[in-house]
């Protein structure tokens, strides 16, 4: 194996690290959609197959994968990984067929599954525990500051041609690999011991010992059954924005632009207004108590469940530009409330569990509904599928309801509320 200079600290590269993925990951998923639905033609259930694709990929590899950082060396399986993705995007933009993307994504999923996990791994070996809590927020700060270049970039090699910017993006990969290769200092890594090395064995355990937890506290049950609904009705927003857009309600022609570079805005107004959104809501709220944190949920589910109804049933270009703004904007603020609220419901000794099942309850959501919607738009329009998702994403209600009447003491048993409140900082 090639040994890495060791000219780089690892913090200043990591940052590098997620400043470079998060702008060259924008720059190609900006018009992957786009062009899969005006270069590929994709039916409505094509397009979500191509997400199937892509989330049973990522179920099923990630415990292989998961070896090679485990036993031999993370940096090793964060450079193979993102290898294999910049593979993955060539692949995607190499001919506009339906064929060719679905093989593009799995292996992209392959590629993500082994930088998955690893690479926080490789900070936390590298800088320490204590160290690595502050860098991981300052690396999420680099990466926005890449997803805010990465979209005019897009925009700009997209008007030359829609699959310019995810073959330009595979190459950046490539590069970024052997950069990597030459840079990246390992000198944290112990090889895990064999019983905690992670494989098919050790995942039926955890599960196992998962499940004997949610039968032991229900409202963990509660968790996991959101999980699965939101994956689910995820799918169809996500699969089908970009055709809806162009095939039902119709592009301006104010201005003359093209739909990349309304995308590119969408994308780009998206993403500022959710920071702004997150930054109030850090400082407003108080999520020490679970209650506080299920109400959020609740109300921001019901708004995306009326955002995505609404951008179904819009009969105009502005009022679905409403609706998809305001959607984005709830979904990427609920993703970091609810890792606030699942953690604060759980103990240390279930954590890894948990919310290792979330994460797989989620994708199997996605893997299971997407053909479904996939069906109903193909049978009926992508506007009944859409709304139909909007409808789903109401199932969740009930679910918070359920967690909002549980007593904080029976939310966390192992430690009394006066107890956790008070070794919690003020928000």
């Amino acid at each position: 194996m090639l040994r890495a200079s060791g000219r780089v600290p690892a913090y200043p590269l990591y940052l590098a690290l997620a400043f470079c993925q998060a702008l060259i990951f924008t720059m190609c998923f900006t018009v992957t959609s786009l062009y899969a639905v005006t270069e590929a033609n994709l039916t409505p259930l094509q397009l979500v197959l191509v997400g199937t694709a892509l989330e049973a990929g990522c179920f099923l590899l990630e415990v292989p994968t998961g070896v090679l950082a485990d036993v031999y060396s993370r940096r090793l399986s964060v450079i193979t990984g993102i290898a294999i993705i910049g593979v993955g995007f060539l692949i995607w933009g190499a001919a506009p067929l339906f064929v060719t993307i679905v093989l593009a994504q799995l292996v992209w999923a392959l590629g993500y599954t082994f930088t998955s996990g690893a690479t926080e791994a490789w900070v936390v070996d590298e800088l320490g525990e204590e160290r690595s809590a502050a860098v991981f927020l300052r690396a999420a700060q680099a990466g926005q500051l890449g997803s805010l270049l990465g979209i005019p970039l897009a925009v700009v090699l997209g008007l030359v041609a829609l699959n310019l910017p995810v073959l330009l993006g595979g190459v950046l990969y490539l590069v970024l690999a052997a950069v990597l290769l030459w840079l990246m200092p390992e000198r944290g890594f112990r090889p895990a011991p064999r019983g905690e090395r992670e494989s098919w064995a050790a995942m039926a355990g955890t599960l196992r010992g998962g499940l004997r937890e949610v039968r032991r506290r229900p409202v963990l049950g509660v968790i996991l059954s959101i999980a699965a609904i939101a994956g689910a009705a995820s799918e169809a927003f996500d699969r089908f924005r970009d055709a809806h857009f162009i095939r039902d309600i119709g592009m301006p022609a104010a201005g003359g632009w093209e739909p990349v570079v309304w995308f590119g805005i969408i994308s780009g107004t998206g993403l500022v207004l959710s920071l702004g959104v997150m930054e109030y809501l850090r400082r407003r709220m108080d999520l020490r108590h679970h209650r506080h944190a299920a109400r959020a949920l609740l109300v921001i589910d019901t708004g995306i469940a009326a955002a995505v109804v609404t951008f179904a049933l819009a009969g105009s270009f502005a009022v679905a530009l409403a609706a998809v703004l305001a959607g984005g904007v709830l979904r990427r603020v609920n993703t970091p409330l609810t890792a606030a609220w699942m953690n604060q419901g759980l103990s240390p000794s279930v954590r890894a569990t948990v919310v290792s099942m979330r994460g797989q309850a989620d994708a199997l959501g996605q893997v299971t509904g997407g053909p479904l919607f996939g069906l109903l738009a193909s049978a009926a329009s992508m506007t009944t599928a859409l709304a139909a998702s909007g409808a789903v994403l109401l199932l969740t209600l009930p679910l918070y309801v359920m967690a909002l009447r549980t007593p904080q003491e029976r939310w966390r048993p192992e430690v009394s509320e006066t107890s956790e409140t008070a070794a919690l900082p003020p928000p």
